[in-house]
C-alpha cells in the first residue's frame, strides 16, 4: 500500500532553472496526464522550453540506455541548460518538419499502409503473381542463373537454369512514374570550351571540382570548343560509364555529364531542392508522365493482378476515404486481422482531417501542417499509455471547421492516459487545456520568462498579452477598395480542381480560403505563381547552417560590409567571419565543436575570439564608432536607427531593416543563427526578404502561421500597407481576422479531394456572413458575432 501512494505522487513533470537559447531560469510544474498549452509571442521561449528543453531531454536518455554501439548510429543529442528535470516520461515529438522529400516517398510508403496492400494483393490478386515485393515499385525484378553446391557429403552439384525474382517496379522509368529528357543545350554553352566556362550547371563552375573532373580528365582537350568534339569525344563527355581512374593524383570516379546529373539532381524532390538548383532542373529537364506505367510506377505483371476489379497501382491513386469503403467490402478469412489493421489505418485518416490524400501523394507535396498530421496516424492506435506527446502547432493549416476534429484527437491522446503537450497560437485549442504556460512578455532578448501558469480562465484575466488578446475578434470593414482589374484564372484541373474559371481582383486584398484539400493551394500555386511579376512566400523551410543568420540571409551584410570597407580603405571580405576576417582559431564558427564519439559534441566558446568570431585586427577597424562584432550584436530596431542618418547613413542597410521591422521583427540580432530561430519567425524572415523584390502582384500562403494574436494586427497593417503602395496581394487562409480584413473572399469547397475544387464563394466578407451558406461562411459569422 506504501509502494502504490510512494508511486503515485509522481504526477508532475518539473522544470527547475531552464537556461535553453532565451529562457531566464525558468521553472514550471507541469500535470501528468492533462492537455497543458503553451502560449506566448513568436520568439518568447515556448519551442525553448517544450522541444528544446523537456523533450531533448527525454529523448537523449532513452538513447542512453542503447549500447555504445547503437548509439554510434543515432543523433547526438546535447545535454539541455537545465537545473532540474523530474518526472519526465517518454516524450513522441510530433513536429512540422518535412516528411522526407525523397522522390520514391509518398503517403503510402511513410505510414505502412502500403506494407500492408501489398500483403493483400499478394495473397487475394489474380492472377496470383508472388510475393508482396512483386507489388512494390521500389523493387525491380531480378534474374539470376548459375550453378550452385549443395553439401550433403557427396558434393552434389544443382545447376540453376534462371531464377527469377520478381519485383513491381515499371523497368522504364525505374519506379519514379515520370520519364525525363534532358535538354543537352541548358547544361553547357557548345560555342565554348571547358576552360572558357562552357558548364552553365550549378556548381560546375571553372576551377570547381565537378569542373576539374571533366577538364582534368584526358578524354578531351579543355581547351577546344564543345562543337568541335569529335563523335568519341562527345560520347565519353557525355555518356560514358563510371569509370576508376586518377584525376590530378587523386583516385576519383569519370562518369559522362547526363548520367551524374540524372543521380546528383533528378533523383531528388524537385520541391526539396534548393532554389538555384530548382530553376535549373526546371530549365533544363522536361518531365513526362512513364508511357509504360501511366504514372503508376508498376510494372506490367504488378498491374495485372487484381483484386474486386482493381490493381494495386489504382487503388494507391483512390482518395482514402473512397479506398477505406472499397476495403470494407474485401470479406476474406485468411486476411481479416490484415484488413482490419489497414481498414483502422485509412479511417484514421479520415477522422483527422486528410481522407482526400491518395495513398501515391508524394511525401514531398505534403504542406507542413499535413507533415504533422500524417505523422499523427501512428501514434492514433498505439496502445501506449503514460507517454508525453508535443505538438508544434497542430492546427497549422487547418481550417475552422477541421480545428474541432484536430481537438477531439488531442483530447482522445489525454483520455488515454498520456501527458499531451501543446504549443499553440489558435484561441479555440488554446480553451481546451487544462493547464496553460504563458510566455514573454516579449520575444527573443525579452522574453524567456513564465508570466502565466494556470487556467485558461485565470490566462483570459491575467493581463498578459495573450490573456489581452485571446478575446479578440476582428469586424468586418464598413467600406472595401475597389479593384484595379483582374487576373483571370480559366479552366484550372490542377489535382482537384474541377475545370475552375475565376477572376482574382487586382489591387485589393482578397482572401481564398476553404477547408484543408479544397484546392486553394492548387489554385494559386499553379495557375497564378508561375506569371511573371508574382512575388510567390510559401511555407518551405529556411535552409540555413549555424553560420547563417538574418544579416546573411537577407543580403543586409553586403552593403554593411561595404560601408565598413569605404570607411576603412581595406576589402569587404575582411568584414566576413566566413571569409579573410574570420577568426583563425575556430574558422569563424564563434564556438570550438569537439567530436567524442558515440557521445555528445560539446561545444565551447573560442577563447581566442571569445565567441565574436572575428580577427582582433579586424575588429579595431570601426564604423560609426562600432566594430562589425558590436554591430551584429544590435537588435534590427537598434540598427535601424543606427544606419538610418548621420556619417554612418546606409540607405541599402535601412531598407532591409526596416522591412525586418515591418514583419515584427524588430527584436532579433542580426548575428542571431537562423537555426535558433523558431518556425513563425523564419516565416516572417523570409516575408521580410520577398518584401524588397520588384513585384506587382504578391501571392502569400497562410502567413499567420506561428503568429501570436497580438502579431495578426500587425501583419494586416503590413497586408494594407502593401495594398495601398499599389500592389496586389492574394493571400492563401483559414485565419478569421484575415478573412474579415479581406476586400474580396473566394471560397473553395464544399469539401476536401473531390468532394472539392469548386468555387462555392465569391464577394465581399459581409456578403458571405449574410449568406453563412458555406462552412467558411458559418465559422465567419461566429467570429465576428463572437
Amino acid at each position: 500500500m506504501t509502494t502504490a501512494a510512494g508511486a503515485d505522487r509522481h504526477d508532475l513533470i518539473r522544470v527547475q532553472g531552464a537556461r535553453e537559447n532565451n529562457l531566464k531560469d525558468v521553472s514550471v510544474e507541469l500535470p501528468k496526464r492533462r492537455l497543458t498549452a503553451f502560449t506566448g509571442v513568436s520568439g518568447s521561449g515556448k519551442s525553448s522550453l517544450v522541444f528544446g528543453t523537456i523533450a531533448a531531454e527525454s529523448q537523449r536518455m532513452i538513447n542512453e540506455t542503447y549500447s555504445a554501439f547503437v548509439q554510434g548510429f543515432m543523433p547526438t543529442l546535447a545535454r539541455p541548460e537545465v537545473d532540474v528535470l523530474e518526472g519526465l516520461t517518454t516524450a513522441i515529438v510530433v513536429d512540422q518538419e518535412r516528411m522526407g522529400a525523397n522522390a520514391r516517398s509518398t503517403v503510402g510508403t511513410a505510414t505502412d499502409a502500403n506494407a500492408m496492400l501489398r500483403i493483400l494483393f499478394s495473397r487475394l490478386g489474380e492472377p496470383h503473381i508472388g510475393s508482396p515485393q512483386a507489388f512494390a515499385f521500389n523493387v525491380p525484378t531480378r534474374t539470376a542463373s548459375g550453378a550452385m553446391t549443395v553439401d550433403r557429403g557427396r558434393g552434389e552439384k544443382i545447376v540453376v537454369r534462371k531464377q527469377v525474382y520478381l519485383g513491381g517496379m515499371c523497368p522504364r522509368c525505374e519506379g519514379m512514374g515520370q520519364v525525363s529528357d534532358i535538354d543537352l543545350t541548358q547544361l553547357y554553352d557548345d560555342t565554348r570550351s571547358l576552360a572558357d566556362g562552357a558548364l552553365t550547371i550549378p556548381g560546375y563552375s571553372t576551377g570547381g571540382w565537378n569542373y576539374r573532373l571533366y577538364a582534368s580528365s584526358g578524354f578531351f582537350d579543355p581547351e577546344k570548343p564543345i562543337r568541335d568534339f569529335t563523335k568519341k569525344e562527345l560520347e565519353a563527355f557525355l555518356y560514358k560509364e563510371p569509370t576508376r581512374m586518377k584525376i590530378e593524383g587523386i583516385n576519383m570516379t569519370y562518369e559522362g555529364l547526363v548520367p551524374r546529373i540524372q543521380k546528383s539532381m533528378l533523383s531528388k524532390d524537385v520541391e526539396a531542392m534548393q532554389p538555384h538548383i530548382r530553376a535549373f532542373v526546371e530549365r533544363a529537364v522536361a518531365f513526362a508522365v512513364c508511357p509504360d506505367c501511366g504514372g503508376t510506377r508498376l510494372s506490367e505483371s504488378a498491374r495485372s493482378s487484381k483484386v474486386r476489379g482493381l490493381h494495386i497501382g489504382e487503388a494507391c491513386a483512390m482518395q482514402l476515404s473512397d479506398l477505406a469503403a472499397w476495403l470494407r467490402d474485401v470479406d476474406e478469412p485468411s486476411v481479416a486481422p490484415l484488413v482490419a489493421g489497414l481498414q483502422h489505418l485509412l479511417d484514421s485518416f479520415d477522422e483527422i482531417g486528410l481522407g482526400y490524400l491518395s495513398l501515391d501523394r508524394p511525401t514531398g507535396t505534403l504542406s507542413g501542417g499535413e507533415s504533422q498530421r500524417v505523422k499523427m496516424i501512428r501514434h492514433l492506435g498505439s496502445s501506449l499509455t503514460d507517454v508525453t506527446y508535443v505538438f508544434d502547432e497542430p492546427t497549422i493549416g487547418l481550417h475552422p471547421h477541421d480545428i474541432q476534429r484536430m481537438n477531439g484527437l488531442l483530447l482522445r491522446l489525454r483520455d488515454k492516459g498520456n501527458t499531451v503537450l501543446v504549443v499553440e497560437h489558435k484561441p479555440e485549442t488554446i480553451a481546451i487545456a487544462d493547464h496553460v504556460v504563458d510566455l514573454g512578455p516579449g520575444a527573443g532578448a525579452a522574453g524567456g520568462e513564465v508570466v502565466f501558469e494556470g487556467t485558461v480562465d485565470g490566462l483570459r484575466g491575467s493581463g498578459t498579452l495573450t490573456g489581452r488578446h485571446l478575446g479578440d475578434r476582428a469586424a468586418l470593414k464598413d467600406t472595401v477598395r475597389t479593384p484595379t482589374g483582374v487576373l483571370e484564372i480559366r479552366g484550372a484541373t490542377t489535382h482537384n480542381l474541377r475545370d475552375v474559371d475565376v477572376d482574382l481582383p487586382l489591387g485589393v486584398l482578397c482572401v481564398v480560403t476553404g477547408v484543408a484539400g479544397s484546392g486553394k493551394s492548387s489554385l494559386i500555386h499553379g495557375p497564378v505563381a508561375r506569371r511573371e511579376g508574382v512575388v510567390t512566400v510559401d511555407q518551405s523551410a529556411i535552409k540555413g547552417s549555424r553560420r547563417s543568420n538574418p544579416a546573411t540571409y537577407t543580403g543586409l551584410l553586403d552593403p554593411i560590409r561595404k560601408a565598413f570597407a569605404k570607411a576603412n580603405g581595406v576589402k569587404p571580405g575582411l568584414f566576413s567571419a566566413n571569409s579573410e576576417g574570420a577568426c583563425p582559431t575556430c574558422n569563424g564558427a564563434g564556438m570550438i565543436y569537439t567530436e567524442l564519439g558515440f557521445m555528445e559534441t560539446v561545444a565551447t566558446p573560442c577563447e581566442e575570439c571569445e565567441g565574436n568570431r572575428f580577427q582582433a585586427a579586424v575588429l579595431e577597424l570601426t564604423f560609426g564608432g562600432r566594430n562589425i562584432a558590436e554591430v551584429l550584436a544590435m537588435s534590427v530596431d537598434e540598427a535601424e536607427e543606427f544606419f538610418a542618418a548621420g556619417e554612418v547613413r546606409t540607405p541599402a542597410a535601412h531598407r532591409i531593416l526596416r522591412g525586418l521591422a515591418d514583419v515584427g521583427l524588430g527584436y532579433l540580432t542580426l548575428g542571431q543563427p537562423l537555426t535558433t530561430l523558431s518556425g513563425g519567425e523564419r516565416q516572417r524572415l523570409r516575408l521580410a526578404t520577398h518584401l524588397q523584390e520588384k513585384g506587382g502582384v504578391y501571392v502569400l500562403d497562410e502567413p499567420t502561421s506561428g503568429l501570436h494574436l497580438a502579431d495578426v494586427q500587425q501583419l494586416l497593417g503590413l497586408l494594407d500597407q502593401l495594398v495601398d503602395s499599389g500592389k496586389s496581394v492574394i493571400v492563401i487562409e483559414h485565419h478569421q481576422a484575415v478573412m474579415a480584413h479581406a476586400d474580396w473572399i473566394i471560397d473553395l469547397g464544399p469539401g476536401a479531394g473531390h468532394d472539392g475544387g469548386s468555387i462555392v464563394f465569391e464577394g465581399t466578407p459581409a456578403q458571405l456572413v449574410e449568406a453563412r451558406s458555406t462552412l467558411t461562411g458559418q465559422h465567419l459569422a461566429a467570429y465576428v458575432a463572437g
